[in-house]
């Protein structure tokens, strides 16, 4: 196998990977030179239970010797599965030859059936057991895998002892220590219960690399399945290329797991790397002619993006082959073996620059990486904790998961942890996830229970203690659909910007689902957040959420409603804050009334009224006029920056018009609130200020009778009743209004006229 090709084998390479890469080669060459001993030789004749009869059985020899061939050329090619196909056919001939058993344990090693190989290399070494030192060094790795610790550290140490190679030696060592830490994370177990996903989403075939959203509610992952697209089998392997699938929760159960289609999947190798925490952007990976990059893929409605490369200062001229989202979308955490790092290959970061592309690679430093490998990189939501796969630190046994929270006091990433056992293993431990509420984690493991491969295994985190629930993540997770005022039904695609109102700077931007008007917002706890939702022809939406630093998980749910601008129509603005008792404004209201003043700017002949509310605690009188001065103290601030006096007026309402009862707390604090209602505005004005082209009505009916006489035909009548505001324009909320009508039998339409209506409506 070619570099290029071992590379893009990595994903895979996880289920079957080999246990032994340092000592493999050597061992191989020295195998192959005995096997001929397995049938012309005194050694095979001397076998525990061989007779004459073997002789006499012509066609059993020679099939097994056509299997030996067959399993050599796969083995030596280092197709450890398609080897051991042919050697159990030849182990049925003979089972008592110590070097087909030796074959075939180091076979099952490489196989994602590793755990298969023990009582072969038990065999072997009963039958030949001063064959040589690189044996006990397989039979280690074996019990090792068993968690048979004592023994797997006699046969590392026997090996130790008569091996002459320093580079394998120390290798042995490593595996003792492993042997060790295993001991002691084994007596020391985590309260896990791990479970099968289920058939609806796990195959007969593998299923790794799995992400999830961070409400748990999206699934995504990579699997090599019979109807891969383009339906090509790697030759190599003997597997089917590698396509990623989804499947989405459906009342607490996994729906069926679909492919998630072109143009994501291609006839070539496809595999799931990091997914958003809201699930509306794919990392996903390609091979790239063998050096490995990640692209992503944007979530437009139902569809998804066709993939677009990272640029250079993610992607190299290395192996890029995992990566993950923080939750503001502002940083890529990512794999790579480029030089200059700690190891094989290590963890960096990125960062979005001001103009929107990614900045230079920074290496997480030698606290997280180590002289090993660190690979599968995870972001919690909670934008502190950091998740991944390494062959250092205390792992008992090739990759196992470790978690390390960026300590903010110090700037520094304390050193990882083992998240422990049970889900750590001797065996390759990667691609945890794990959902906003640290509640279950997420990952591939084969079991002989499973549906065949690897499957993929939800893990429930069992918390029974205080010190324990204490550790859950410190975060809110807002989640919700964007919807017209007037049609609930009606998704709208907004932009939704989250501010920190204590440095008045954004943290991040986001935009809901055009198909469902679906959003999802991770907000980390320790910070005074100020979310304000917009789209075009509606008011903005504003939101506060203070989240203390010692808030516990929490998962809110709320549908924000926008409404379309118009004549008459009020919002609340939820982030104007003042001074206790007094009308000064508090900088945290900065962001709202930077948008307050764009609105105004984007719609020039507007005029406004800004009015105080208050709740009836107090005089009348004297809420009256401190809700005055508030609400004074507004316009001012929009007069001071750039807004002309003439559109603005204040009015100040004290307790008149409460939204909520005065008789709790919460009912009082609704009815404290400034509003923005449009008092005047030329709606034609506006509308034509945004797309001068369109015509109205009655410029299109005089164009009919110029074209063909004063007597033509005037402009249809459904045209007239879907024009409820008079101003000469059909818009789309009055298309969806009159198609609504139509639907319910409320107008006095044919199908026919809606269609010429829309047909008016994109022609306008």
């Amino acid at each position: 196998m070619n570099a290029a090709n071992h590379k893009r084998k990595f994903f895979f390479h996880f289920c079957i990977a080999p246990i032994s890469n340092t000592l493999a080669g050597s061992f191989r060459h020295w195998l192959n030179a005995l096997f001929f001993c397995f049938f012309f030789s005194p050694i095979f004749s001397q076998n525990k239970d061989f007779n004459q009869q073997h002789f006499n059985d012509k066609q059993g020899l020679k099939t097994a010797l056509k299997n030996i061939g067959q399993g050599d050329k796969y083995y030596n090619q280092k197709f450890y599965q398609q080897a051991i196909e042919h050697y159990l056919k030849a182990q049925e001939f003979n089972p008592d030859n110590a070097f087909l058993n030796i074959h075939i344990g180091e076979c099952y090693l490489n196989s994602s059936s590793k755990h298969k190989a023990l009582p072969y290399l038990e065999k072997a070494i009963e039958l030949k057991p001063g064959l040589s030192h690189e044996l006990h060094f397989l039979l280690a790795q074996a019990y090792h895998l068993e968690m048979q610790w004592d023994k797997a550290i006699a046969e590392y140490e026997k090996f130790i002892a008569k091996s002459k190679d320093e580079q394998k030696n120390e290798s042995a060592k490593k595996k003792v220590t492993e042997c060790n830490n295993g001991k002691e994370l084994v007596q020391h177990p985590v309260k896990v219960k791990i479970e099968n996903i289920g058939k609806q989403v796990n195959s007969e075939f593998p299923e790794y690399c799995p992400l999830i959203s961070a409400d748990e509610s999206v699934l995504l992952f990579t699997s090599r399945r019979n109807i891969t697209t383009g339906g090509k089998i790697d030759s190599e392997l003997n597997v089917y290329y590698e396509d990623i699938y989804i499947s989405k929760e459906e009342k607490g159960k996994w729906g069926k797991a679909v492919s998630i289609g072109q143009p994501v999947n291609t006839e070539d190798h496809d595999a799931t790397v990091g997914l958003s925490p809201d699930g509306q952007k794919l990392f996903i990976f390609k091979n790239d002619d063998g050096d490995g990059n990640i692209y992503e893929c944007d979530l437009h409605g139902t569809e998804w993006s066709p993939p677009k490369k990272l640029n250079q200062n993610i992607n190299s001229s290395y192996h890029e082959p995992s990566a993950s989202f923080s939750y503001d979308g502002k940083t890529i955490y990512f794999v790579s073996n480029r030089p200059g790092g700690f190891g094989g290959t290590d963890i960096y970061l990125s960062q979005l620059t001001e103009e929107g592309g990614w900045g230079e690679a920074q290496n997480l430093g030698n606290t997280i990486n180590t002289a090993f490998d660190e690979e599968a990189v995870f972001m919690h939501p909670d934008g502190k904790t950091l998740y991944f796969s390494s062959k250092g630190y205390n792992t008992m046994g090739g990759y196992d998961i470790f978690k390390s929270v960026f300590d903010k006091k110090t700037g520094k990433w304390p050193e990882p942890e083992n998240i422990g056992y049970p889900i750590n293993t001797p065996d390759d431990d990667v691609f945890f996830v794990i959902g906003a509420s640290g509640k279950h984690g997420y990952y591939s493991s084969f079991q002989a229970s499973g549906q065949g491969e690897k499957d993929l295994y939800r893990i429930t985190f069992l918390r029974d203690t205080i010190e324990e629930v204490e550790k859950e993540p410190k975060l809110v997770l807002l989640k919700g659909r964007i919807v017209n005022d007037e049609i609930p039904s009606m998704p709208i695609e907004a932009e939704i910007e989250v501010v920190d109102l204590e440095k008045n700077e954004v943290v991040s931007s986001f935009t809901s689902n055009s198909s469902t008007g679906n959003y999802l917002l991770s907000l980390p706890a320790g910070r005074n957040y100020g979310i304000t939702v917009a789209a075009e022809g509606y008011f903005f939406h504003s939101e506060h959420l203070d989240i203390p630093e010692s808030a516990a998980y929490e998962e809110k749910i709320k549908d924000m409603v926008l409404k379309k601008i118009d004549v008459g129509k009020s919002i609340v603005l939820n982030n104007i804050f003042f001074d206790f008792d007094k009308a000064t404004l508090r900088h945290e209201s900065k962001p709202e009334l930077g948008k307050i003043i764009s609105l105004l700017n984007e719609n020039p002949s507007m005029r406004i009224e800004i009015s105080g509310h208050t709740d009836n605690k107090g005089t009348y009188q004297y809420n009256k006029n401190l809700s005055q001065q508030r609400a004074k103290s507004v316009v001012d601030y929009l007069s001071d920056n750039g807004v002309n006096a003439p559109r603005l007026e204040y009015a100040g309402y004290a307790f008149d018009y409460p939204i909520a009862a005065n008789d709790t707390e919460e009912g009082r604090q609704k009815n404290r609130r400034t509003e923005f209602k449009v008092l005047d505005m030329n709606k034609k004005e506006e509308q034509f200020a945004q797309n001068p082209t369109r015509q109205t009505l009655n410029e299109i009916d005089g164009k009919m009778k110029a074209q063909n006489g004063q007597n033509s035909h005037n402009i249809p009548t459904e045209f007239i009743i879907a024009d409820k505001d008079a101003d000469g324009i059909i818009s789309s909320q009055e298309i969806i209004l009159m198609i609504d009508a139509f639907f319910d039998g409320n107008v006095n339409m044919t199908a026919k006229n809606i269609i010429e209506l829309i047909d008016f409506y994109f022609e306008q």
